[in-house]
Parts: structure tokens; C-alpha cells; sequence
């Protein structure tokens, strides 16, 4: 893991970029229009990162995150992330997205993003801890109660890229499965409501029936 795309230059977004510098990635990041128009906000909320645009963003690194409302998932251009993996780091929330959208209400909202952006490899992943735990929940690999978060894609090799980075970060990955899967830890969840560590989080998966932890 060396660069990380962000995609969002909110409180999420530069959490998450601020971590991630941290731990040695070099950060991009992007919001809608003009780099310029950010870039005073990636100096103050994420020194070290670099605001460039969408498509830079996403062409030069390994991983890119949309830390963008919802509701403009839409205006995303999908040629751009071809290929590239994804995490959607993104909620619905009816008081800025407005109501759920028919194509989300039969599946989950990350595979609605999925079949926008055809051709990307979508995880689901990062939607489950608030902004400011990313800076106070990290812990060191196989400190005890390590915080845990869950892991949601159809491509198993994205998956693994997107758990890598959360080691890195300082939590414990745990695979849950297809992006279906992202379901069981939207808003509203027993584990987005939560604090698990990987045992925990391995339990609630189970008893969500995502993950058999007997096999």
C-alpha cells in the first residue's frame, strides 16, 4: 500500500486521509470541480495530502475511497474506475440523500454504487466507525480488543487490498463475505450501532448469517 485516493474532503474523507498519512501512504485527494478549491482544506484537515482531481486521484492509487454523501454517487463518472478498486465508505442518510432510491430498496446501498460504477471492483467497508474514532480506536496488530471492522466485496482480491489497509490503519479486518453482505452493517445494525473486536464482530456476523464461524 503506498497511495490512497479519497474521494470527499469532509470529515470522513480527511479522517481518514489524516490516518492513513500517518501510517506512511502518500493521500490524494478529491472533491467535485477545481482541485484548487480544496486544497486550502487537505493543508489545514490532512497536511500532506495532495488535492488533485477525481480521475488523478483515482489513476494513481491503489486504493481509492468515496467519503462522498450518497446521493451524488450518481454524478461519479464510471469510466474513471474501471478496474480500480473502490471502498464505499458512504451511508444513507434520508435527511441529506433524501429517500432511498428504488434500486437500493432491493439490494444494499453498495451494490447500488456498484452498478453505477460498472466495471469497478466495489468493497464496502470504513461506513461503520464514526470520523473521529478513526483517530482514537487504532491499536496495534494482535493488541488485545483491537477494534474490528467488517469487510464486504464480490472481488475476493479487492477484499484482501482493503483489508490490508485496514491493518494498517490499526484495526482488525474481517471478511464478510459478497457485497450483499454490506447490508448487515449499514446504519440501523447491531454492528453499525457497535463497538466489536474481531471476535465480537465475528459473532454478530454469524448471528446475521453472513459468516459461519464453525467452518
Amino acid at each position: 500500500m503506498t497511495t490512497l485516493g479519497i474521494l470527499g474532503a469532509g470529515r470522513v474523507g480527511t479522517a481518514i486521509a489524516r490516518e492513513a498519512l500517518r501510517v506512511g501512504c502518500d493521500v490524494l485527494i478529491a472533491a467535485s470541480g477545481d482541485p484548487n478549491r480544496i486544497a486550502l482544506i487537505a493543508e489545514v484537515m490532512a497536511p500532506g495530502a495532495k488535492a488533485v482531481t477525481a480521475a488523478e486521484a483515482v489513476a494513481s492509487a491503489d486504493i481509492t475511497i468515496l467519503a462522498v454523501p450518497l446521493h451524488r454517487h450518481s454524478t461519479l463518472d464510471p469510466q474513471i474506475f474501471a478496474g480500480h478498486i473502490v471502498i464505499d465508505a458512504m451511508n444513507h442518510w434520508a435527511d441529506t440523500d433524501g429517500p432511498l432510491p428504488a434500486e437500493a430498496v432491493a439490494g444494499t446501498t453498495s451494490e447500488m454504487v456498484a452498478a453505477h460504477l460498472a466495471g469497478a471492483r466495489v468493497v464496502k467497508t470504513f461506513n461503520h466507525i464514526g470520523y473521529h474514532e478513526m483517530a482514537s480506536d487504532p491499536l496495534p496488530a494482535n493488541a488485545p480488543g483491537r477494534r474490528a471492522l467488517a469487510v464486504a466485496g464480490d472481488d475476493a482480491a479487492a477484499r484482501e487490498a482493503a483489508m490490508e489497509l485496514i491493518d494498517l490503519l490499526g484495526f482488525d479486518p474481517v471478511d464478510a463475505g459478497p457485497l450483499v453482505a454490506g447490508a448487515v452493517f449499514e446504519p440501523g445494525t447491531e454492528i453499525f450501532n457497535g463497538r466489536f473486536d474481531r471476535a465480537g464482530l465475528m459473532a454478530q456476523l454469524e448471528l446475521a448469517g453472513v459468516v459461519d464461524t464453525a467452518s
